[in-house]
């Protein structure tokens, strides 16, 4: 039996620890319930594009072998730990300037209502300045490999469907009228949890070791 016999195996257990990673709860899921609810399904879904171009990103770094030389390239490590977690910081003064204003009109005239192209670049922006996730694909690229392209080929095309399908979900789930209503009565309490959340994830960032 030869090593390409468990390439389908790798692959699913591949896929299986990337749909863990996407569906639980974090700084991108809880980005893209905000932001179905309060600017609606198409802003969201390009949000979830975003994340999912980042990620996709760095998949692609990882699987032509970079990834190892950046991951050993401690400089920038550290500079993209460092700009990620001042943005994580920035995103959550944002959500606690939200969660502060009086009503669901103000809190979504401090943003004055982003453009869908702005929407996309905040969410790649959150997933390109994460430096766990450099290591992260580095650990699922190494898992799926069989020493053939054919293996990186479809980690990343499968990859990509499944954060469609995952984030995709998300955005359509929190953009319809029920979600919307209790994002109205729950606005402030969501973006003070989003505030923390962010706020938790820039510090623990910023404070990590890599």
């Amino acid at each position: 039996m030869t090593g390409n016999a468990f390439f389908p195996a790798n692959l699913l257990l591949a896929y299986a620890a990337y749909f863990v990673g996407t569906a639980s709860p974090g700084p991108s899921n809880l980005a893209i319930i905000s932001i179905a609810a309060s600017h609606g399904r198409k802003a969201a879904l390009m949000f979830a594009l975003g994340v999912i171009s980042g990620s996709m990103f760095w998949a692609t770094v990882a699987a032509l072998g970079v990834s190892a030389a950046l991951v050993a390239w401690s400089q920038f490590i550290i500079a993209v730990k460092v700009f990620g977690g001042l943005y994580l910081l920035w995103l959550a003064f944002k959500s606690g300037r939200n969660a502060l204003s009086s009503s669901i009109e103000s809190g979504i005239q401090v943003e004055q209502r982003p453009t869908l192209k702005r929407v996309y670049c905040r969410g790649a922006t959150l997933h390109l300045t994460n430096p766990k996730a450099i290591l992260v694909w580095v650990s699922i690229v190494a898992l799926s490999s069989n020493s053939t392209g054919s293996a990186h080929s479809a980690l990343i095309a499968g990859c990509a469907a499944i954060g469609c399908l995952v984030f995709g979900a998300y955005a359509v789930l929190f953009s319809t009228q029920t979600a919307r209503r209790w994002y109205v009565r729950t606005r402030r309490a969501l973006e003070g949890c989003l505030a923390v959340v962010f706020g938790i994830a820039g510090i623990r960032l910023l404070a990590s070791r890599m």
